[in-house]
């Protein structure tokens, strides 16, 4: 039975990591946790003479560098005079060289949020009147490609890790003490620390390149390295690799002094354990809280605290989980059944401690009951209460499967002595025997070895044909898979921006667009809402058109694609098109730059001539599913 379980293991545990590496692949580098809520000049305006400077407003504070924002002419060339500087709260502006001449010039900007995360964007104004610009504003993004993807796996190696090492050595002192002598217990342990160390030297070193150029070249750069190690991060991972060193010196006592310890000696020993490695994980979790979503928004000085009670109760929790599943199928000693009853109150406390805080964090992270279906974050979360929720059920089956496990422990336990006496008369009569041969001490110590193998393989079957034993290990290995898929998940929602910063983002930007047409001659603007349908699934809804000012010239266009159901609707791409029949002209072809989910804009729409103008637009909704709807509207 154990011969046929173990492909399968190996299979699910292929296929988890093939989805863990999907959903890391998924979280893109979109992971911008500061947004753009305003600009002087505006996205697409047209002002009448140079600006002294542009200044940009995000939703919270960021980090600068030298060439974080940086303007453009036509051509390409540079017209700004540096770095640029915090004018007032959290917006940041730049100077720029006198008398430029008339054109579209183009701002681009590359910053870190201040939960540490890469935020990169580019829009254009012109000066005078819009002309032909060589530079592009699409694909302007942070934190992607190659060094993008790497990053995000060390994160979540870094969590895993953290979790295996805390959580298992967790479970030895709490549950099952006898574990710290038991060989694949401890290269559990040593495994996640390990793994932390490694993912925490290789996030130091991608830092700079993440944040910055995202080039594989510059990971080795010293220099950006110089730059990494004065950031918060910086200092968060450096603080993680002093207290790992730390978590080796407490882990080298746990399974060597420790283990070796009477049980007299060992309780004053446990008690100071618990202490040192409870200072140790708490310092541990507080290296991210210090840099990351609880270190910035509302109450940090709350949140903070919260942040690292909830990261210590998912690695007791999962990091428990993953030492009793090793427990179970690699240990050559069988766990009690009172360890696992007392890993299964460790991992209650646990739950009930991951409920209250995660409650408060989606109340901060969220802000609305609208953000969990309307934000990228909230469906995240709605996922990852779906894998806990799972992820408990399981662990109620484990409950019974432990519960079984105690009511046959009386006649597994005669057994196995039953066993063991026999093995043991075995062993003198071969012991007696080979002296009889006048067999060398060598051949004895074979023989002994030998026979100590035979023994371990006959208790380890003994073991695996325990049908209650077996439930358990099979529940218990279910967990542990979604237990991944979990970790996965919570590795990407740290990457992904707060719904509440997404929905603020958006007031703001849909405030500023208020305001610039108010500024302009509202009563010409023009707004056309068209429905369309593009076949496929999902291809229904509406799109709107506002216009302003509506007349011959420079125009500013805004395009809001929705559902049915009056929600942002996430479409790949949307186009423009004006024509005047009565004169022949057109069609003339606008190509929106991509604000948000559902808001499409673009700036200098020029219209030569007053009539009544045909406005038709293509919406794409898949590969393969797009329609054009136009309605007329009078120009001029």
């Amino acid at each position: 039975m154990t011969k046929t379980i173990a492909p399968r293991v190996r299979v699910l545990v292929l296929l988890l990591l093939a989805a863990t590496g999907l959903l890391l692949a998924g979280a893109g580098p979109a992971s911008a946790h500061a947004a753009l809520t305003g600009s002087d000049p505006q996205q697409g305006t047209v002002v009448d003479k140079a600006p002294d400077q542009v200044s940009l407003t995000f939703s919270e504070k960021v980090a600068m560098s030298d060439g974080s924002l940086r303007v453009l002419d036509p051509k390409g060339k540079r017209v700004d005079q540096g770095k640029a500087s915090n004018i007032s709260g959290t917006t940041y502006a730049v100077q720029l060289h006198s008398g430029l001449p008339d054109g579209t010039y183009t701002v681009t900007y590359q910053v870190v949020s201040e939960d540490s995360h890469p935020v990169a964007g580019a829009y254009t104004f012109s000066i005078g009147a819009p002309s032909q610009t060589s530079v592009s504003v699409s694909g302007q993004t942070a934190g992607g490609g190659v060094v993008g993807w790497l990053y995000g796996f060390g994160r979540y190696v870094s969590y895993a890790g953290f979790a295996v090492m805390i959580g298992g050595a967790a479970f030895v002192l709490a549950c099952w003490q006898r574990g710290s002598g038991v060989r694949a217990v401890q290269r559990t342990v040593v495994s996640g620390w390990l793994a932390l160390t490694a993912a925490t030297l290789l996030l130091l070193l991608l830092r700079g390149s993440y944040t910055s150029t995202g080039s594989v070249g510059d990971i080795f750069d010293l220099n950006l390295l110089g730059q990494v190690l004065q950031t918060k991060t910086g200092a968060a991972l450096v603080s993680r690799l002093l207290l790992l060193a730390a978590a080796a010196l407490f882990i080298a006592v746990l399974f060597g002094a420790y283990d070796k310890r009477e049980d007299e000696e060992k309780r004053d020993l446990t008690f100071g354990l618990a202490i040192g490695g409870t200072v140790v994980a708490a310092g541990l979790a507080a290296s991210w809280a210090m840099a990351e979503h609880a270190s910035t928004g509302l109450q940090t000085g709350i949140a903070m605290p919260v942040d690292v009670i909830h990261l210590l109760a998912v690695a007791a929790w999962l990091g428990g989980l993953c030492t009793l599943l090793v427990a179970l199928y690699r240990a050559d000693t069988p766990i009690e059944r009172s360890a696992i009853s007392r890993f299964s109150t460790l991992a209650f406390g646990s739950v009930l401690a991951l409920v209250a805080t995660g409650i408060y964090q989606s109340w901060r992270q969220l802000g609305s009951w609208s953000a969990f279906t309307e934000t990228r974050y909230g469906q995240l979360l709605l996922v990852k209460i779906g894998l806990v929720a799972l992820l408990v059920g399981i662990a109620w089956i484990s409950r019974r499967w432990t519960a079984r496990l105690g009511d046959a422990r009386a006649l597994t336990t005669a057994k196995t002595e039953e066993a063991d006496a026999e093995g043991t008369a075995v062993r003198e009569k071969e012991h007696v025997g080979a002296k009889a041969a006048g067999a060398d001490s060598v051949r004895a110590t074979q023989l002994a070895r030998q026979q100590a193998a035979v023994d371990a393989a006959r208790r380890k079957r003994q073991r695996d044909a325990d049908p209650d034993r077996f439930g358990l290990r099979r529940s218990v290995l279910a967990e542990a898979g979604v237990a991944v898929v979990l970790l996965a998940v919570t590795t990407v929602l740290t990457q992904t921006e707060p719904g509440r910063t997404e929905q603020d983002a958006k007031a703001a930007t849909s405030s500023s667009a208020s305001s610039s047409s108010s500024s302009a001659d509202s009563s010409a603007a023009v707004t056309l809402d068209m429905p369309f349908d593009t076949g496929g699934e999902d291809g229904k809804g509406v799109v709107r058109v506002d216009l302003n000012p509506a007349r011959v010239g420079a125009n500013e266009m805004h395009v809001y694609v929705e559902r049915p159901n009056g929600r942002a609707f996430d479409v790949p791409e949307v186009k423009v098109s004006f024509t005047l029949e009565a004169k022949g002209i057109g069609p003339l072809p606008v190509t929106p730059d991509r604000i948000t989910t559902g808001h499409w804009s673009a700036g200098g729409v020029q219209l030569p001539m007053a009539g009544d103008w045909k406005i038709a637009v293509t919406v794409r909704t898949s590969d393969i599913d797009q329609t054009t709807v136009s309605k007329n509207a009078q120009i001029g």
